[in-house]
């Protein structure tokens, strides 16, 4: 997995002061999607925003040994079979994260950031893909 790990830890330290804004404008983005909506209509928001904000900071934490958290990523994925996500969901969720990433950057965030954050979050949700796959098959 080779990856631009300079540009995704400047710009995941650049917005990362501003967490709490970052959740508030990617869910609000999310939200607007209506395919995804429903899969957090039981869902305590304010909580749901601090574990992905907490994941966000382990990946930034991980990036020079991304091996280390592969089997995280994969048990994420399969736990999501259960809220219903399917692989159709994970381009949204990612179109959303990097258009609020870039929203709370601002003029500082580059196309370089944008190329660096699009390639890893391919990388991870592919890893949570097969994860819900193994899962799905588990269960059949």
């Amino acid at each position: 997995m080779s990856m631009n790990l300079d540009a995704l830890e400047t710009s995941f330290d650049l917005i990362a002061p501003r967490g709490d804004e970052l959740m508030d404008i990617f869910y609000s983005r999310l939200f607007a999607a209506p395919s995804v909506e429903p899969l957090f209509a039981h869902v305590d928001l304010r909580r749901q925003k601090g574990m992905l904000l907490a994941a966000l900071v382990l990946l930034r934490k991980s990036l020079r040994d991304l091996d280390a958290i592969v089997p995280k990523l994969r048990e994420l994925g399969a736990r999501h079979v259960a809220y219903g996500a399917v692989p159709e969901h994970y381009p949204v969720v990612g179109a959303a994260l990097l258009t609020s990433m870039a929203q709370v950057a601002g003029p500082a965030w580059t196309q370089e950031y944008e190329d660096a954050w699009s390639e890893a979050y391919g990388i991870v949700a592919g890893v949570m893909v097969e994860g819900a796959a193994a899962e799905l098959r588990a269960a059949a």
